[in-house]
Order: C-alpha cells, then structure tokens, then sequence
C-alpha cells in the first residue's frame, strides 16, 4: 500500500510558475512509476483526468504535448518524493493536480495507477 500526499498548489498569473510536491509512505518507493494527473473544472469523473506526465523507476520520462517543454517531473528515492515543476503556466493549466502511483510499469492512462492523492488545486489567471 502506498499513500500519496500533494503540496505546492495555488494561484499564479500566467507565465508564471509552481513547484508541486508528492510525498509518499513505503520503502520501495524507488520501484513505482510515479504519475501526474489533472482534472479540469466540472470533470469531476476518474476518466476524465488528464495525464500530465510520469517518471520511472529507471527516472525515465515522459509528459503529455500540452506540457512538453514547460512541466518537468523529478524524483528524489531518499525522500521518497515526486516533484512537478511547472513553468510559463497557462489559463488553462488550472486544475487539481494529482499525483498517482504504480508499481515499475510506466503509464498514461488513470486506471493503470492503483494510488492517488487526494489532489491539491492550482489557478492559473489570466
């Protein structure tokens, strides 16, 4: 079992930036593939969260093309934390964040991750 805790959101104007957090309980956090997730306002159902990007076991990488270039997901195994750093932050970038987790294989679809957060809010203004 893995338990997941988000942190960082909040309001920013456009161009700007936010770091998010994700802190994780376990001792094999280093095996999980660690995903970032978003649901925009009124997508409240599980299908419609929108993959962000995830990071390996292996530290590889990958992020979906609306936030290629901008978002960078890191990890740090000794903190047993995830990281998404997001920059140059648009309208519509705002959205519950989630953090999610599955153990070593990578993913892009919400069902394949079996741990989540509870989410933390970021609000991009125009």
């Amino acid at each position: 079992q893995v338990q997941l805790v988000e942190s960082g959101g909040g309001l920013v104007q456009a161009g700007g930036s936010l770091r998010l957090s994700c802190s994780a309980s376990g001792r094999t956090f280093s095996m999980y593939t660690m995903g970032w997730f978003r649901q925009a306002p009124g997508k409240e159902r599980e299908k419609e969260r929108e993959f962000v990007g995830f990071i390996d076991w292996n530290d590889g990488t990958y992020y979906a093309d609306s936030v290629k270039g901008r978002f960078t997901i890191s990890r740090d195994n000794a903190k047993n934390k995830v990281y998404l750093q997001m920059n140059s932050l648009k309208p519509e970038d705002t959205a519950v964040y989630y953090c999610a987790a599955r153990l070593a294989e990578s993913g892009s679809q919400a069902y394949e991750y079996p741990y989540w957060g509870q989410g933390t809010q970021v609000t991009v203004s125009s």
